[in-house]
């Protein structure tokens, strides 16, 4: 795990400088040692954060023994060993025990099909001398981040933005109407649309190509159309949970190679406690477990966690905090996410980072369960509207006429939802964190750009032929939600502690089979995750997991009604600060009344812009171009 930085330019041989004072803004992401290296058309630079081959030898930039290829990774291969084995004959002499060096042989060996044999999280970019080409990848689920500007004659790259613009300092900062929209309908950024217009994000289970002929991009993975199998209907749920079983094992097992301590973080929710329960399985010594318990009991889960860990037998170390403890993480938090970042379990997210990194330099993490094998609440009700949306028109709309008609606040959203087209189209309004609230964005923006809806429509021409709305809303969250929201803030949370965090339930092995399990093995007998949770049981008493999921959450709700009052309310009285933004601020002090009022939660959207002013001050206004059908590359 480590920062990489790098730029290629035909024309202007690249500033090393440049290049070495990106990396260090990068020193949290690996502070084990630096490295930067330039010839000629290309220079890359790095900061390690030593896993495997803690030695020199595993030093980067690495180059091939006939200094033809540089390369600079981030990340982990899982499967180095059988690669290196495999391509042994063809290598005179290995230099390091590193997974880096395997992944240099297999371009050398196989170009860039080499990325379809690599199990893993990674971010890396190999410059061919010979060739004068750049070649970078991104892993299948998107755990690891690749950020990237190309202008006319050079590329640029790097983990993080912030690094991108100390590498290219004109770069130019003009807001992306398009990722402004999404931003502020869900929350996120989908790839490859940042905050910049200039800096686009690779996007998972992709590779690139850079040379004189200009930039390509291509996907080389995607489990979009893998199709349940109607025949998995028929077999027996042991016969299921073994090979299930089998695969979560061996992911995990891999996950657990390191040369320094590797721990674990526990909920005590299904995906964590199963895989804390596999490394104990696989363990050779005691296993290190970490949870945050809150001294508010609507918040804390520590209990339960503390109960897993015994009955599995974890080492297991708590730390205990008052939800307002985590704004002390605030100027970090603004540092380390340095685009507009509205997930606010990040907080709790960097807490158990920092416990974590006090014991161990590695810690796995139970991210991706819920949405391979439907974990949340809201896939429960998609099913439910399955055959609603099958259903004729106009009674779609007497339903939500008289739904419309009951008095709870949640009556009248799911009446909003029963009126949009389809699945992917009520699933978009589900996931919008701005529901019903007056539209922020100018009408001028809103008329060129496209609307999430109509990015979940595209996405799910892409599925399995009648894929139900459960199965339509699970795909979409591991297409979206899960890189650009939940990952990503794994990702900078433990990077801020230099901390590795990884996922053995995003393993492609897993992903691949999960989608061709039938939903009647996620969701069933008003259980969700069913057959994880069945596997969860052959290790751990179903008495202590079988209980409603919660949300790593904390109060922003509570907190701008409160502590961070004052600053929100000077962040959206400055009319400066909405300059470069096209935003009403008028509909936004609205918004911010409302919720000070109390008369409605509206904490997603406001916080969600109160991190855009941050992140866009004295920016120039949007580029008027990146409208709809804008190039993206």
């Amino acid at each position: 795990m480590c920062g990489i930085v790098g730029i290629v330019d035909p024309q202007c041989p690249p500033d090393a400088a440049l290049v070495r004072r990106a990396a260090e803004l990068l020193a949290r992401r690996g502070p084990d040692d630096r490295g930067e290296w330039a010839e000629g058309a290309a220079a890359f630079g790095h900061r390690r954060l030593s896993i495997l081959d803690l030695s020199a030898a595993g030093h980067q930039p690495m180059h091939s023994a006939d200094a033809r290829y540089a390369i600079v990774f981030n990340g982990e291969i899982y499967n180095f060993m059988e690669l290196r084995a495999e391509l042994e004959p063809h290598v005179p002499g290995w230099r390091s025990r590193s997974d880096t060096e395997v992944v240099l042989a297999a371009y050398a060996r196989w170009g860039v099909e080499c990325v379809k044999r690599f199990h893993g999280m990674f971010a890396f970019a190999i410059w061919d001398s010979a060739e004068r080409r750049l070649f970078a990848a991104r892993d299948r689920m998107g755990v690891k981040p690749f950020y990237y500007h190309r202008d006319g004659r050079r590329f640029a790259f790097a983990s993080r933005p912030r690094a991108l613009f100390a590498l290219v300092p004109e770069l130019s900062r003009e807001i992306d109407e398009q990722g402004l929209r999404y931003y502020l309908e869900i929350g996120y950024f989908p790839a490859p649309h940042s905050i910049h217009r200039s800096v686009r994000k690779l996007p998972p289970a992709h590779w690139l190509t850079f040379d004189e002929r200009g930039l390509s991009v291509a996907r080389y993975w995607d489990f979009r159309a893998i199709e349940p199998e109607p025949a998995w209907n028929r077999r027996s749920e042991e016969d299921l949970l073994d090979e299930l079983e089998g695969i979560v094992s061996r992911s995990v097992r891999l996950r657990m190679v390191s040369d320094v301590p590797v721990g674990v973080f526990l909920s005590g929710g299904i995906d964590s406690s199963l895989v804390a329960a596999l490394m104990r399985k696989h363990a050779n010594g005691p296993v290190r477990s970490f949870t945050i318990g809150f001294r508010e009991p609507e918040y804390d889960e520590s209990r339960e966690a503390a109960a897993v860990a015994r009955a599995l037998g974890t080492e297991h170390e708590a730390e205990y905090l008052g939800v307002d403890d985590l704004l002390s993480l605030l100027p970090l938090f603004r540092e380390e996410y340095d685009e507009p970042f509205f997930d606010s379990s990040a907080f709790p997210t960097m807490a158990v980072s920092r416990l974590a990194r006090r014991h161990v330099k590695v810690s796995l993490s139970g991210d991706g369960g819920d949405e391979l094998f439907g974990g949340y609440h809201y896939y429960s009700i998609m099913h439910g509207l399955g055959p609603v949306f099958r259903a004729p028109v106009w009674l779609r709309s007497a339903l939500a006429v008289l739904t419309g008609f009951l008095p709870q606040h949640k009556a009248k959203l799911l009446a909003r939802a029963l009126r949009e087209p389809d699945a992917g189209a009520a699933f978009a309004f589900a996931r919008s964190i701005a529901k019903d609230f007056p539209a922020v964005l100018l009408p001028d923006s809103a008329g060129r750009t496209k609307s999430v809806k109509e990015l979940f429509a595209e996405a799910c021409a892409t599925f399995a032929r009648g894929a139900t709305g459960a199965q339509t809303a699970m795909r979409l969250d591991a297409l979206y939600t899960l890189p650009d929201d939940y990952l990503q803030k794994v990702d900078v949370a433990s990077m801020a502690f230099s901390l590795e965090a990884r996922d053995p339930l995003l393993d492609q092995e897993l992903v691949e089979w999960a989608m061709r399990l039938p939903l009647r093995w996620k969701l069933r007998f008003g259980e969700n995750k069913y057959l994880l949770r069945r596997l969860l049981h052959r290790y751990v008493p179903a008495s202590l997991v079988d209980r409603p999921k919660r949300g790593f959450g904390v109060p922003i709700d509570r907190w701008l009604r409160g502590p961070l009052r004052a600053w929100a309310q000077e962040r959206i009285r400055d009319a400066g600060a909405f300059a470069a933004l096209p935003i009403s601020r008028v509909e936004v002090q609205r918004l911010l009344a409302l919720h000070l009022s109390g008369r409605r939660d509206v904490h997603p959207l406001l916080w969600a812009i109160l991190m855009l002013l941050d992140s866009t001050e004295n920016r120039p206004q949007p580029s008027r171009e990146a409208g709809r059908g804008a190039a993206l590359a």
